[in-house]
């Protein structure tokens, strides 16, 4: 796999997996790809990047140059023939959410040769959802290719697993994150390492570093954080409400993109092509929100991390540097059981809205019993 004669362009952004990086580069250029590959490891390890980079090279006229409009679009998840599903359901998949999704794969693409499904939390198919998807990753139509993502083969259904070409991610250390994201931004250590205490995978963080809006959502959540001793409840309510809108700020100009789009193709494209791209920015919107408020409620366990190293008084540098003064003030009036009780309120909160409750309600509930813990 090491003497691949070419890497699309596309694939060249799997910097961290190189291995996973040359087998697809290789399937690829040798047109071999299959029609269902199963993305293994752990989060952080870029796998949904990947996914990404492989539906370019799918859905480009271009090999998978990585700039052309097909590319950019697949990156800003508004491609109407590449579709990004998530469990929609509190245990899981919906039998009626993959039952749409099966009907869609027989519709003809809207603007590429093919079609992809990207399908997140693959472990989480079970039941009527998985036998529902079972038959289409078996015979799927010409030209429409499968990427399931999943923590480990053992979690996911063996009969799904049998029917996919596994592709396993190795976890990237912290220092080489670290080291990719500075070479990208320019970002010092420190920004560097913040980034990804909130974003993830250095490809996030990327992203995070050149997004002011969502920068700004963090500010806001380590600031709601150093205040919530001295707020009252209603302060904790208008606290949460000034989250959500920092959340949905930058997706504002999300919106307007997908708009002018959409006036753009309203003249050449079916009413049903029209609905299909409507449908698909709705799913971007919504997934961008979700993956905001993620990042927001990273960047709290990540201050209150930092917290109880000061608690405890252990001798290793804090991730937020640029806010050391909160992180002091708030272990000033805090005890190590406390911030413990309170880095489990915040991991409630992720596991409530991951399973659909309204965000706004979720960090409410969280705030109130940080606040609680914190006292």
């Amino acid at each position: 796999m090491s003497n691949v004669p070419l890497t699309p362009q596309a694939l060249t952004r799997i910097v961290n997996q190189p291995r996973v990086r040359d087998f697809l580069s290789a399937a690829f250029v040798e047109g071999r790809l299959s029609h269902a590959y199963l993305f293994l490891g752990a989060p952080g390890s870029g796998m949904l990047e990947a996914a990404d980079a492989l539906a370019q090279c799918v859905v480009c006229p271009n090999g998978g140059d990585g700039s052309c409009d097909e590319c950019i679009r697949v990156a800003h998840h508004t491609h109407p023939d590449v579709r990004h599903v998530s469990p929609a359901g509190v245990s899981g998949y919906l039998a009626d959410q993959i039952r749409e999704l099966v009907e869609d794969v027989s519709l003809t693409p809207v603007r590429a040769q093919s079609k992809v499904y990207i399908l997140d939390g693959a472990d989480r198919l079970r039941g009527t959802s998985a036998n529902a998807l079972l038959k289409t990753i078996e015979e799927p139509p010409p030209g429409v290719m499968f990427i399931l993502v999943a923590r480990s083969a053992d979690a996911v259904l063996p009969t799904i697993v049998s029917r996919c070409q596994q592709v396993p991610f190795r976890i990237v250390p912290p220092a080489t994150a670290q080291e990719v994201v500075q070479q990208r931004t320019g970002a010092d250590k420190d920004e560097a390492r913040i980034a990804l205490s909130v974003a993830g995978a250095p490809e996030r963080a990327s992203e995070f570093l050149s997004s002011p809006g969502r920068r700004n959502a963090r500010r806001v959540m380590v600031r709601v954080l150093g205040e919530l001793v001295h707020d009252d409840s209603w302060d904790v309510l208008v606290a949460a409400k000034e989250l959500c809108d920092a959340v949905r700020a930058p997706l504002e100009e999300v919106s307007k993109r997908q708009s002018s789009s959409a006036n753009d193709e309203a003249e050449y494209l079916s009413a049903r092509a029209l609905r299909q791209i409507e449908e698909a920015n709705k799913r971007e919107l919504t997934a961008r929100e979700r993956s905001g408020m993620m990042e927001v409620l990273a960047a709290a366990e990540s201050l209150l991390r930092d917290v109880l190293v000061s608690c405890e008084g252990v001798a290793q540098p804090i991730v937020n540097e640029d806010m050391r003064d909160v992180v002091e003030r708030i272990a000033h009036t805090s005890t190590a059981s406390g911030v413990l009780r309170a880095l489990a309120a915040c991991a409630s909160a992720a596991e409530n809205i991951s399973r659909g409750v309204t965000p706004q309600l979720a960090l409410e509930v969280m705030l109130l019993h940080v606040k609680e813990a914190l006292e």
